[in-house]
């Protein structure tokens, strides 16, 4: 079977209300329009389809200004071949806005203005909610809005000049070498070993490797396939270390293989779940001693990166194994593990302490 890339995105369309199509005609029409194609990336599809009919019958039972708008836009989303979770963030923070419009006297949508998108996020400061969170919340606020304003449903004004709000740039965290040798000196059973070993040697975050089939694994070639990034919805492939490809050849000699998942539960058909993983890797540090120093799973992401740039690694090298679609993400390593700008300062500062003269 050969696998092609489709771009799926579609044009825009009015704000009349269209029929989402049945999970059974959506199955059925695939193999109409579509045969012999690998169409795993269409799994995304018909879960959105899902969870927008789920999200329709919450928003039925509402009272809303605006209520038909924000199902116009819901529709809209899932034409546009968005995740469930991004459906899900959507619509539960324009109710949440829709909800301060109507507690504040507002009957109708066309009444919004820009004065209400700041009042809301004052209401959420005063909530005491996270300030990266209430950024989320307006990127989808603004988001809807937008296409208000598209559909001439609104005035354009409601947008005005953006709000920036001013976030931390924090340091990706890396563990510690001596910490790292310790982690993995205690992890025991075959599988946690290779899975952690995995997302060490990769880079790969861990809805990705739990994503992971058996076929998108290649240990001859020492690679695996990520056919869709889990946040930016990029495929790329990351390759295997020998120590990571030999924990993967201990493991596949003891799993499952009517598995189609690499990781998964003891006694269980579906793929390991994130609480499981987490709780993995939140066992290792106990028996490691490390539960004081605040790693996550996602610090081996961090761990990764900041290895091969102090090996020296190219930053645009980088940035393609790590999924990123801007460099600037990537930059950020840089500013953890820039060895020349440590070397200038020590040199200096030996200056410094002789007395010297520059």
């Amino acid at each position: 079977m050969t696998s092609i890339s489709i771009d799926v995105r579609q044009k825009s369309f009015s704000s009349e209300k269209l029929a989402v199509p049945s999970i059974d005609s959506f199955e059925s029409s695939r193999t109409v329009f579509f045969p012999s194609v690998d169409f795993r990336f269409e799994s995304s599809s018909k879960s959105s389809i899902e969870a927008l009919h789920k999200l329709l019958k919450r928003l039925a039972g509402m009272e809303l200004p605006g209520k038909e708008h924000v199902e116009a836009y819901l529709r809209y989303v899932c034409r546009r071949n968005r995740r469930p979770r991004t459906l899900a963030s959507l619509y539960t923070n324009i109710v949440l806005f829709l909800g301060m419009i109507k507690d504040n006297g507002k009957t109708c949508i066309e009444q919004i203005t820009k004065g209400d998108v700041e009042a809301f996020i004052e209401h959420e400061q005063d909530r005491g909610i996270i300030i990266t969170t209430i950024r989320t919340k307006l990127v989808c606020i603004r988001a809807f809005l937008r296409y208000l304003v598209e559909e001439e449903i609104v005035l354009p004004d409601v947008l005005g000049r953006r709000i920036r709000l001013q976030l931390p740039d924090r340091l990706p965290r890396a563990m510690d070498p001596d910490d790292l040798r310790q982690l993995l000196s205690v992890i025991d059973h075959t599988r946690d070993r290779a899975m952690i070993l995995v997302l060490l040697r990769t880079g790969m975050r861990i809805g990705e490797l739990l994503n992971t089939t058996v076929m998108d694994v290649h240990l001859k070639e020492r690679r695996i396939e990520i056919y869709e990034a889990e946040k930016t919805r990029l495929g790329r492939v990351v390759y295997l270390s020998v120590d990571a490809a030999d924990a993967l050849r201990d493991w596949f000699k003891m799993r499952d293989a009517r598995n189609e998942f690499l990781l998964y539960c003891q006694g269980k058909s579906v793929r390991m779940s994130y609480s499981t993983a987490w709780g993995i890797f939140a066992g290792c540090l106990v028996k490691a001693g490390l539960t004081h120093k605040g790693y996550t799973i996602h610090t081996l992401r961090h761990t990764f990166a900041t290895e091969l740039l102090n090996a020296g690694m190219r930053l645009e090298c980088l940035q393609v194994l790590l999924g990123h679609r801007c460099i600037e993400e990537t930059r950020r390593y840089a500013r953890l593990t820039d060895k020349t700008r440590e070397e200038e300062y020590f040199k200096a500062m030996s200056r410094i302490e002789r007395g010297e003269e520059r």
